[in-house]
């Protein structure tokens, strides 16, 4: 059988397996819960955000984005690089099941950081952040925008950070990082920042 046979062959058999062939998303998980927890909540401290209630669409985009480099390929991205070797052990015919559960998920609760000003957060949000992200940081599938309000609060630094050093948004394929990137000039210092993402916080289901 020559080359371009098999590679129909293999089509044909893939699309013609049922879906239990498929591995089961839930199961997939478990290895990904040790740094994203048993509830994909996110672990701050091991730099590993909330991954529960995440818009699909975002979550697999991203996870391609990392299996082909287009994110974390970056030494300076640490977490970014744990990120892109975890990728390769995932089967890409397994990412948009994965991505469905963890979308599914209900969204981990937050606490603001109590010393933020929360009316020039609100200020400069909806100034600048509102229009793609959504009124209450929701995210906004539409325009490829993800949920905001209820990660925590050192992951949406970081990763503000590496959109405005270059650590993420400048690949080629990376259509909507780019636009990320172009939009970090919007916040004047490091306080804005600050109050940006503790009024997107205080948007997101509370901490007890």
């Amino acid at each position: 059988m020559n080359k371009p046979a098999k590679v129909l062959r293999g089509v044909v058999l893939w699309v013609l397996l049922p879906a239990s062939a498929l591995a089961d998303p839930q199961a997939l998980y478990q290895t990904c819960a040790t740094c994203h927890g048993a509830a994909a909540e996110g672990n701050p401290a091991l730099q590993a955000p909330a991954l529960a209630g995440q818009d699909a669409g975002y979550l697999e985009r991203q996870l391609l984005h990392f299996k082909a480099g287009v994110r974390g390929a970056d030494p300076a991205d640490q977490p970014g690089g744990q990120m892109l070797a975890m990728s390769t052990t995932l089967a890409e015919a397994d990412i948009p099941a994965l991505a469905d559960y963890l979308a599914a998920l209900p969204p981990p609760a937050v606490t603001p950081a109590a010393d933020a000003d929360l009316r020039n957060g609100s200020n400069y949000y909806h100034a600048s952040c509102g229009a793609c992200h959504g009124g209450k940081a929701e995210g906004n599938p539409a325009l490829h925008a993800p949920a905001l309000a209820w990660l925590d609060a050192a992951y949406l630094e970081r990763q503000f950070r590496n959109f405005q050093q270059g650590l993420r948004g400048t690949h080629p394929e990376d259509k909507y990082g780019r636009q990320m990137k172009m939009m970090t000039t919007a916040l004047p210092d490091d306080k804005t920042l600050t109050d940006v993402i503790a009024f997107m916080q205080s948007l997101a289901p509370q901490a007890e």
